[in-house]
């Protein structure tokens, strides 16, 4: 974590206010003046500031129903941004793992906790996401197995990881993909000559989306480790 980071979250300073703190020599790790704010620091370091020992508040881990014509963002831009639900104290220092369009729905995570958040979205860790899709079409056959395979998707170079699809409704299909890459889901199905109409994420790794849209609660440690 960036030593001007960890101070934010260990004190009520804003961000440009721990950087005058450390540019000032006020900070010290393990006992050493630290003056670049960039500077990586761990949580079991002893990190001081004008000689008070600095602890983090804990990491806090959200689930949010985004709903349709909302960014994933921290600010406003074309659509509102979905943080315009978000009641809690400091959420400038949550980010959102794995980004949603602004017109999909469902489930999104939030967290200050960039560690974590890197082992959801690294395709090595193979975290399932699991996407319920209407179509412009009824899921043909052939297309499970293709899924399954891997495919090759216009302007890229490897194909996508194994992905499984199932019917779930005469045009509803439910999509488990362990990668996020650009479009993909709807990339996906056009490479097999359909169309998605909505799209909505219902789970990510064992967490299930259970809340109306626009609401958000903490997760339970279960879910935090389960991940």
């Amino acid at each position: 974590m960036r030593l001007d980071k960890f101070i934010c979250k260990s004190t009520d300073l804003s961000r440009a206010e721990a950087r005058r703190a450390i540019a000032a020599g006020e900070a010290r790790v393990n006992g050493e003046v630290i003056t670049h704010e960039a500077a990586q620091v761990h949580e079991n370091n002893h990190i001081t500031l004008a000689g008070q020992r600095l602890v983090p508040r804990p990491f806090r881990y959200l689930m949010m129903h985004k709903p349709a014509g909302t960014l994933c963002s921290n600010v406003d831009g074309v659509y509102p941004s979905l943080f315009r639900w978000l009641h809690i104290d400091k959420p400038d220092e949550l980010h959102i793992v794995g980004r949603l369009d602004a017109d999909t729905t469902g489930l999104v995570l939030l967290t200050d906790d960039g560690r974590w958040s890197f082992n959801i979205t690294r395709p090595e860790q193979h975290c399932a996401k699991v996407y319920r899709v209407t179509l412009r079409d009824p899921l043909a056959e052939h297309v499970a197995p293709r899924f399954a395979q891997g495919l090759l998707l216009q302007g890229e170079t490897r194909p996508t990881l194994p992905a499984r699809v199932e019917p779930a409704g005469p045009r509803e299909a439910l999509l488990t993909i362990t990668e996020g890459r650009f479009h993909q889901v709807k990339r996906m199905f056009a490479a097999v000559g359909n169309r998605v109409e909505s799209l909505h994420r219902e789970q990510v790794g064992n967490v299930r989306l259970d809340l109306p849209p626009g609401q958000w609660r903490s997760l339970t440690s279960d879910e935090v480790a389960g991940v």
